[in-house]
């Protein structure tokens, strides 16, 4: 348990809400009820072995701290995840509310074991050693099961490295589900042209064959569709996004819609991930606390690429 105040609340709940989850207990040495709940909290602190944070913010000394997150009463409980409010309750409640509670948000131990696996498997694949991070990222899924992240990893893993047919498993319940996650539509759109260039003719032509046919008929979409898959192949997916748009241009409902479809989903796979940024464009943190200083955060070059193609289907669409 930590006591907080606006000097050290970035650090203690705003930063530290990236990777555990913070518990902000408001509270006041006049409140009755605050002193039921606040050793409860403690209690369930030490119980959850550090799969959560409490910290505490006296309401009368951090007034600034308190109207930022609007608190009307005391005690007030405030759970924060990334940054961002999530969930919270008022008053003193029992200890089997509290673990209701901190239950529905806190990971399990299976859950922390399998999201620490998955971070290092994708440390091992930043480096290159695919074969060990495939382990991590099967070590991560038989732990939790329900870890998405750990599971799209793998599926790239077994695409890149021409596993198709155990790719092809561990996507087939995911491409059932409702919605569809579009990153796993991704993995599926991707690992589609793979499949055919392995299996069609085609997929062995030089790039110049295609070339040739369409010259010919600017309209061949077969062949212009065949060449997108076979640049995907080639990682020249930006090159197979240009010859997408070409059909899209042309015929925006072709082949049931695959052009559009296959050009979505590799602008998915290139998006690089989003950080985990605390503060708002206005300098405030999450719980809109002002900052020391603004941070300019410029766009990287993929993002700007990603930006432009979005861009581009946008105006062949519309």
């Amino acid at each position: 348990m930590i006591d907080v105040t606006t000097e050290n609340f970035e650090a203690e709940v705003i930063a530290a809400s990236m990777t555990t989850p913070v518990l902000v207990d408001f509270w006041a040495p006049w409140c009755g009820p605050c002193k039921t709940l606040g050793p409860l909290l403690e209690k369930m602190e030490e119980a959850y072995g550090g799969r959560f944070k409490l910290v505490k913010i006296d309401s009368d000394q951090e007034q600034q701290l308190a109207a930022a997150f609007g608190i009307k009463s005391l005690p007030t409980c405030i759970l924060l995840k990334n940054g961002q409010p999530v969930d919270g309750f008022m008053g003193a409640v029992t200890e089997g509310k509290l673990r209701q509670f901190l239950d529905k948000h806190i990971p399990s131990e299976a859950a922390l074991l399998a999201e620490s696996e998955t971070q290092a498997a994708e440390e091992l694949i930043a480096s290159g050693d695919l074969q060990t991070a495939q382990a991590k990222l099967e070590d991560a899924l038989a732990a939790n099961p329900g870890n998405d992240d750990a599971r799209f990893d793998l599926i790239k893993i077994l695409i890149s490295t021409g596993q198709f047919e155990p790719a092809e498993a561990l996507l087939a319940p995911l491409l059932k589900q409702i919605p569809l996650q579009l990153r796993f539509e991704a993995l599926h759109q991707w690992l589609q042209s793979l499949v055919f260039v392995t299996t069609d003719p085609r997929g062995q032509w030089e790039i110049g064959q295609f070339d040739a046919l369409i010259a010919q008929n600017k309209r061949d979409f077969d062949a212009r569709f065949a060449k997108s898959r076979v640049l995907i192949a080639l990682d020249d997916w930006t090159g197979a996004m240009d010859e997408l748009l070409e059909i899209i241009m042309r015929d925006k409902k072709w082949g049931d819609d695959a052009p559009r479809k296959t050009f979505v989903a590799l602008l998915e796979l290139l998006t690089p991930p989003k950080p985990k940024v605390a503060q708002d464009a206005n300098g405030k943190s999450a719980g809109g606390i002002e900052l020391m200083g603004k941070t300019a955060i410029e766009q990287d070059p993929q993002a700007q690429l990603v930006s432009s193609y979005r861009r581009k289907l946008s105006m062949m669409l519309n």
